[in-house]
């Protein structure tokens, strides 16, 4: 029996109108993403419309077939602009949404919080952050999406699938309100062109972090963890004390898009002197309007001689450099100008399709390139790494601290023919001759003991909620007890004052899991007293447990399993299991497909008892559970947490731990086994 388009349009109450909406006018000046690779056969192009298809009924069929055509050949993806809605898509208060429950509406807040032309890096593209991380493929699936969570219950489940709404499915009140997943492909077939292809298909979503699973709260999560990483890595190799900052230090870097544009912000909130070079005035210019740089130069001598003024000062100020980072690294070689520390932000896990401008040509000289000659877009990219290395590694020799920011910079390095970046002379799998950030600073000073980007948005978008919890924050936190409570606490006092919010307001606060927890208490207690409105909590996939990546968060797991994807995966069911608001699991954030597995919750308070309980049981969970695989890998500071912890949660927790055996017991075994299989 054939079923007809009458006959599915009749089974389903939830779908898009039969009236065509008009077509959207694009705003002048706001970014768009560059066509991205058309590889798709005859028979594949064919696939692609009709998938695209079949969210809208039949009758629109014969108008929407071309438009979807002309945006496959021309974009490389079909992203129904036509249903787009006008205008600034904006996050409002989450009364002015409809719902039936404050999590269908708290989602509709923030999926619109990461579309908004102030956040997203190419919003018509339904790209926030990281050159292609989307909130899901296309305006037919936003449309349906937000369908879905206006009738959405607290007795039913929103299952979406690479940006797909598959539909709502009955649970209860105490599972996850929405369950995400995000690129996950089957292993042989895991890897970049199999992935492009899949997502001009229209069947795969690139959720980067924080973006398919609608969580992005603009660059001030990034500004967090970038000012723990630069202030962390001036202690451990410049010997700045633990109550210090950067002073007097000079922090060169590249990179002013989504999460990038947070590297001027936090140097200057470290105190430092920062040189960030972009080759996308706009990117300048909007964070120079956010006041997150505070200088603009036009040539290397221009930004050096600035920053010099300010390092013999001891005054902070964030400089952004109009221009190729290698022409910054190279005049720096030339006229031995020395660089306290040194990193990178390109969007290395898209090196070929956009994330890094190769040096001598222009952002839109390299946009044009990308679409009218990908074979010699590819040949300059590698010829620019191969320069950006010998400048590095020519600094590295005069005193310089370099280090991976985790952009998957090194591994691009690696993969364009330069073996010799590997740590171990053989293969990547060991890592490079530079650390990633996380190996030297943010694994063993902060993840080993579970501190991580947690953060919330005040659904009410009310300011004043937001300072009351800063202040609630603030009281919760003994800033006493370790350095890393000294440096939150300095940072939550400080952080209206810094003005970072972008967007909705929205906060980020690396804490540890009692610290998460005890916060999260505390805030569910002010919603039930009335004290402020709603809130959304979450954190950055990027964090203890996370997200499986051996080139970056796990970059510091030594006991061979950091290309293991088991923890990111326990910990996202364990999330869903423990009741969650949503759940998200992604595949490739950060560093690109099949280098990262990472997973992230949103969790609504409404000021209930139900939610207080959720609270307990999951945010221990989910900061712990990546604390004790850290600990089982021999990880000193993770295995000092989880003693303590088991001490603290006797009888209801016990986190399994490691013995040591003798390094030399074990060196004197391998070396005469060694010698006999050698003969």
């Amino acid at each position: 029996m054939m079923i007809s388009n009458f006959d599915v349009s009749k089974a389903m109450t939830i779908k898009l109108d039969s009236v065509l909406p008009e077509y959207p006018k694009f705003v002048e000046g706001i970014r768009r993403a560059p066509k991205r690779e058309f590889t798709l056969t005859k028979e594949e192009t064919e696939l692609a419309l009709k998938n695209a298809l079949r969210y809208v009924p039949e009758e629109l069929h014969e108008k929407l077939a071309p438009e979807f055509l002309e945006e496959l050949l021309t974009r490389g993806r079909i992203y129904g602009y036509r249903f787009r809605p006008e205008g600034h898509i904006k996050a409002k208060p989450i009364d002015e949404y409809k719902g039936k429950c404050i999590e269908g509406k708290a989602f509709q807040v923030m999926i619109d919080n990461n579309l908004d032309f102030d956040i997203a890096l190419y919003p018509y593209e339904l790209v926030t952050y990281g050159e292609t991380g989307r909130v899901c493929q296309n305006w037919m699936q936003y449309r349906l999406i937000k369908k879905y969570l206006e009738v959405l219950t607290q007795d039913q489940t929103l299952v979406i699938m690479s940006g797909h709404p598959l539909g709502l499915f009955h649970s209860k009140p105490d599972a996850p309100r929405v369950i995400i997943t995000n690129g996950l492909m089957i292993g042989m077939f895991d890897d970049l062109d199999n992935f492009n292809r899949a997502a001009a298909l229209g069947v795969a979503n690139y959720g980067q972090m924080t973006a398919g699973g609608w969580m992005y709260i603009g660059p001030q999560g990034i500004v967090h963890g970038t000012y723990s990483t630069i202030l962390n890595a001036g202690r451990i190799k410049l010997g700045i004390p633990k109550d210090g900052d950067l002073r007097g230090k000079l922090f060169v870097t590249s990179g002013l898009g989504g999460m990038s544009g947070a590297q001027g912000k936090a140097v200057e909130i470290a105190k430092g002197v920062g040189i960030i070079a972009e080759v996308d005035y706009s990117r300048i210019e909007t964070r120079r309007s956010q006041g997150w740089v505070s200088y603009i130069a036009r040539t290397p001598e221009e930004a050096y001689k600035l920053a010099k003024e300010y390092m013999e000062k001891e005054e902070p100020a964030a400089i952004a450099f109009y221009g190729n980072i290698v022409d910054l690294l190279e005049y720096a070689v030339e006229n031995n100008i020395h660089i306290d520390l040194l990193s990178d932000q390109t969007s290395c896990h898209e090196v070929y399709n956009g994330g890094y401008c190769p040096q001598g040509i222009s952002f839109e000289e390299r946009t044009e390139l990308l679409g009218s000659n990908k074979a010699k877009f590819k040949e300059l990219v590698d010829k620019t790494l191969k320069a950006h290395y010998e400048a590095i590694k020519e600094l590295t020799s005069r005193g310089t601290y370099f280090f991976d920011y985790g952009n998957s910079f090194m591994k691009a390095i690696y993969d364009s023919g330069i073996k010799e970046i590997s740590k171990n002379g053989r293969d990547d799998k060991d890592g490079f001759i530079w650390p990633s950030y996380v190996e030297d600073i943010l694994g063993p000073q902060l993840f080993d003991f579970g501190y991580g980007p947690f953060r919330w948005v005040c659904l009410s978008g009310k300011h004043e909620d937001l300072l009351k919890t800063d202040k609630a924050a603030m009281e919760v936190i003994d800033p006493e007890r370790r350095y890393q409570d000294r440096d939150n606490w300095v940072w939550i006092r400080d952080a209206d004052k810094n003005k970072l919010v972008v967007g909705t307001q929205a906060r980020i606060l690396y804490q540890d899991a009692m610290g998460r927890m005890n916060i999260a208490l505390k805030f569910n207690e002010m919603v039930r007293k009335g004290e402020i409105g709603p809130v959304m909590l979450g954190r950055d996939h990027h964090d203890t447990g996370g997200t499986d990546s051996p080139f970056r968060e796990t970059s510091n797991i030594k006991d061979g399993s950091n290309i293991m994807a088991d923890q990111a995966t326990q910990i996202y069911a364990g999330n869903a299991a423990r009741g969650m608001s949503l759940v998200a699991l992604h595949n490739g954030g950060g560093v690109g497909i099949g280098k990262s597995i990472n997973g992230g919750f949103g969790m609504v308070l409404d000021g209930s008892e139900r939610v207080d309980n959720i609270l307990r049981s999951s945010m221990p969970w989910d900061v712990m559970g990546g604390v004790a695989r850290r600990a089982w890998a021999r990880n000193e500071n993770a295995m000092a947490t989880c003693v303590e912890y088991n001490d603290m949660m006797e009888g209801k927790d016990h986190i399994t731990l490691p013995y040591i055996p003798k390094e030399e017991l074990i060196k004197d075994l391998v070396d005469e086994a060694w010698k006999k299989i050698q003969g």
